[in-house]
């Protein structure tokens, strides 16, 4: 694991204030007003049993280990004005937003929470935090267990726009955990090309099935996709409620395209006679080479495969990387197999 050193970047604050000042779209693309009462709950189910808490791969970000808040600032980039009690960072009423003093685009968060025991206030005012990706795009944090309010402000909703599949919250005081996997939106030419995308597990449950955002998400508004930073701090919200955080770490994901080979695999296909063919017919152990006109099939655990000639002894599949070599004895036909494939090597003799 590593720890975040770098410093918040300054320009962080101006880009999420001018994304959030653009104007107001007439219509949803929900067709649900925000917030509105009459969107239906999503169903009540009780999670398993809490694995929390949850160890951090050798590859990710901690950028809270129960110890100090070093990784973390206000909204001027000084010290975070939170506490930190019993290994977790709890939100003072009052102290404002949390930033991370690193920048992320594309990752994989993982975020342990807990509303306070003891419940005061109801629907909105009762456990209210949020985890902002980048800033501008929230995970709703709420104690949402027997709690009733609307269904787009429920614990795991994409704020305002996409309420949870379900409501897996734990009771008042609990551990619970959000696993976050989230890419960023992508912008060409000062106009959207692919909107933030979110997927969510509570409590191990999937909540958010890559859902995409409609634009950064807000209270009583609706904001336009606005070009932005690529890479943007991760904040937490103070809400008034004294909500508490742990074990918090992060894992950036690649932005990069799968690579692909240099070289195109070789397909080339020569036609077997039938005498060829029929050298290679027969059983070598667990491989059963059958005729197919003047072509051969391989016949393995039942189930049936093309051969693609490369010569008289050597074959290949259609897109699969396998490659079958047949040795010959001194009477001319195939005395034995030699398959390999993706490093492993099995061979057969004939029967």
């Amino acid at each position: 694991m590593k720890h975040s050193t770098f410093a918040f970047p300054a320009s962080a604050l101006m880009t999420l204030s001018v994304c959030l000042a653009q104007p107001a779209s007439a219509q949803l693309p929900s067709g649900w007003k925000a917030h509105d009462d009459q969107r239906p709950r999503p169903q009540i189910i009780e999670p398993g049993e809490s694995n929390l808490p949850l160890a951090p791969p050798s590859d990710a970000i901690v950028l809270f280990d129960g110890s100090d808040l070093s990784q973390w600032c206000d909204d001027r980039g000084n010290d975070a004005k939170w506490v930190v009690r019993f290994g977790a960072m709890e939100s003072v009423p009052g102290s404002g937003y949390v930033f991370t003093r690193q920048a992320f685009g594309d990752c994989q968060l993982h975020i342990e929470w807990a509303s306070p025991e003891k419940v005061e206030g109801r629907s909105q005012g009762r456990g209210n935090s949020g985890v902002f990706l980048m800033g501008l795009y929230e995970v709703q944090v709420l104690d949402s267990f027997e709690n009733e309010t609307y269904a787009d402000g429920q614990a795991g909703a994409i704020y305002g726009q996409f309420p949870p599949l379900v409501n897996a919250c734990r009771k008042p005081g609990e551990w619970q955990s959000y696993d976050i996997v989230f890419r960023r939106p992508r912008f060409e030419n000062d106009s959207l090309a692919k909107p933030a995308r979110l997927t969510v597990f509570h409590n191990g449950v999937v909540i958010q099935d890559s859902v995409e955002a409609w634009g950064p998400t807000s209270w009583m508004q609706y904001h336009e996709p606005t070009p932005h930073a690529d890479r943007l701090p991760l904040s937490l919200q103070d809400h008034g409620n004294p909500v508490r955080f742990r074990n918090v770490w992060i894992r950036e994901l690649s932005e990069a395209a799968p690579a692909k080979p240099e070289q195109p695999y070789d397909e080339r296909r020569i036609s077997l006679t039938e005498e060829q063919a029929e050298r290679l017919v027969g059983k070598y152990g667990m491989f059963v080479v059958e005729r197919n006109g003047i072509d051969v099939n391989l016949n393995l655990f039942g189930r049936r495969l093309p051969l693609i000639a490369h010569s008289d002894s050597e074959f290949g599949m259609p897109m699969t990387a396998a490659t079958i070599t047949f040795k010959f004895g001194e009477d001319g036909k195939a005395n034995s197999i030699v398959f390999q494939m993706g490093g492993d090597t099995m061979r057969g003799q004939r029967e």
